[in-house]
């Protein structure tokens, strides 16, 4: 293996993906399996999250926890270091909508608080938790690196021309307020993390993904690409490659940063 290849090797470490049935998830899963780590999936149905893992080379782990529940993400990191004696790499990556779907896309002006502390309950709360017992276990034993997923729209506002017409599984969509800010926290938590555990060899960085194709109508996918300078939505495995350069040592002199992947976007 060259040197430059050892720098994206990720053997012998250990790696836990929250959210990691979901659509971008289970390709982070892999990427990370793939550059050597045995990697931990994490989500809220543990029947999802084993059967990603049961596709994934190395020793892989499938976990069913509930992100909003802290007895529950420290029962996960303790059940994680018994089992292989480390954790290295958090990959910080659920996100939630609400139970009722259509809520999430309600106008400022009628969204419901319930629904927005749903939300806040796992995008920012749940990130807070995880990171606060993972990456406390880390900084404990030698370090490690964190990633944590934000959204394009923590960065810059939506656009709200392109949600004319547009819609995601059968309703009309937009990108709702609640989104946004948990997305922008989750950047601002980031550098807080950095700052506070840099002296102890845990790095933190955001990793920032522009649009992905998730399910929307063609008007929608027509309008957003519109908008991008290199002229297409994402597809998922796009996100992957900033993933193992921010969890490996390849980056090990980049921590507090936000690695955005939006195809050009937020260069307008």
């Amino acid at each position: 293996m060259s040197a430059l290849s050892t720098l994206f090797d990720l053997t012998g470490r250990v790696a836990l993906v929250t959210g990691g049935a979901g659509l971008l998830g289970r390709r982070f899963c892999r990427a990370l399996a793939e550059a050597g780590a045995d990697v931990v999936v994490a989500d809220l149905s543990e029947a999802a999250a084993q059967a990603v893992a049961a596709d994934l080379p190395g020793a892989p782990l499938g976990v069913g926890v509930d992100l909003g529940e802290e007895t529950q993400i420290e029962a996960m990191v303790s059940r994680i270091v018994g089992h292989y004696g480390r954790l290295d790499i958090l990959h910080n990556n659920a996100a939630c909508k609400p139970q009722e779907l259509r809520r999430f896309f309600d106008p400022v002006e009628d969204f419901r608080m319930d629904v927005w502390r749903e939300v806040m309950r796992i995008n920012i709360d749940a990130m807070f938790m995880v990171a606060k017992h993972a990456g406390g276990h880390m900084a404990a034993h030698g370090g490690g690196s964190i990633v944590q997923t934000a959204s394009i729209y923590g960065v810059m506002g939506p656009d709200q021309r392109i949600y004319a017409g547009s819609d995601y599984l059968g309703g009309p969509i937009n990108t709702p307020a609640v989104y946004s800010a948990s997305k922008a926290a989750v950047i601002g938590l980031t550098r807080h993390l950095a700052t506070y555990w840099a002296g102890r060899g845990v790095r933190v960085n955001t990793l920032t993904p522009g649009g992905v194709e998730s399910g929307q109508n063609d008007v929608f996918v027509k309008k957003y690409s519109d908008r991008v300078p290199m002229g297409r939505m994402a597809e998922p495995e796009e996100m992957t490659g900033a993933l193992i350069f921010l969890a490996s040592d390849a980056s090990s002199y980049v921590t507090g940063q936000n690695i955005i992947v939006d195809g050009g976007l937020s260069a307008w």
